[in-house]
């Protein structure tokens, strides 16, 4: 399952807490995005990613934290463990995306 999340102190729980944090950072307006997305749902559906928490943030509708995270593009997928970025990837590719994934699985 994956969450959408708009609350920066929301975010910031999220990205501190023991599990490994994987963030779409997506917009409405963005092709790449849409065609993506589907699959980001579906790998976190997946038995082999069940240790993973995975989110999405929309560029538009929280500024705020794709700014404070430094994003310029999109998809811009970024991974946080205790609290700190650990790895990110830019672009649509579902076996980049997947290779993401499993280095943290």
């Amino acid at each position: 399952m994956v969450k959408q999340v708009k609350d920066k102190s929301e975010f910031d729980q999220l990205k501190s807490a023991d599990k490994v944090l994987v963030v779409d950072f997506t917009a409405t307006w963005c092709g790449p995005c849409q065609r993506i997305g589907p699959k980001f749902v579906e790998f976190s559906s997946l038995p082999e990613f069940a240790s993973l928490e995975f989110i999405k943030v929309d560029v538009d509708e929280a500024s705020d934290i794709s700014a404070a995270c430094g994003i310029s593009a999109m998809p811009t997928f970024q991974v946080f463990k205790g609290g700190a970025k650990v790895d990110e990837l830019v672009g649509a590719s579902d076996e980049k995306l997947k290779a993401l994934l499993n280095k943290f699985a």
